[in-house]
């Protein structure tokens, strides 16, 4: 079993990637905790010995890169903790889980 954590820009490019190597996934939709922003997050059940196409794919398709980002206001009053003018950071890219699995069956 597969599970990535993908940037919702990178969702579309990666499941039509998937659909034309035949690769069956199920996408669920997420929220990243750091920047907030929508992820999406793809369940791909598939044998041991096609793992390395699929992670091919997605490291094709789910580029990280930079963004600016504006900045977010202090939660809790913590004024130290708070960054008053915007900060480039790496989004995209990909979060990959790769777990074993005891039995799969399609139907």
């Amino acid at each position: 079993m597969v599970i990535a954590i993908v940037q919702d820009k990178d969702s579309n490019r990666l499941s039509q990637a998937l659909v034309e190597s035949n690769i069956r996934a199920t996408k669920l939709a997420s929220t990243g905790g750091f920047l907030k922003s929508g992820n999406t997050t793809f369940m791909i059940g598939i044998e041991e010995d096609r793992i390395e196409g699929v992670l091919a794919l997605i490291k094709e398709n789910c580029q990280s890169r930079e963004q600016v980002m504006a900045p977010l206001s202090s939660i809790g009053g913590n004024v130290e903790s708070y960054v008053p003018y915007p900060v480039e950071v790496q989004v995209g890219g990909a979060t990959v889980f790769i777990l074993p699995i005891d039995q799969f069956i399609q139907f």
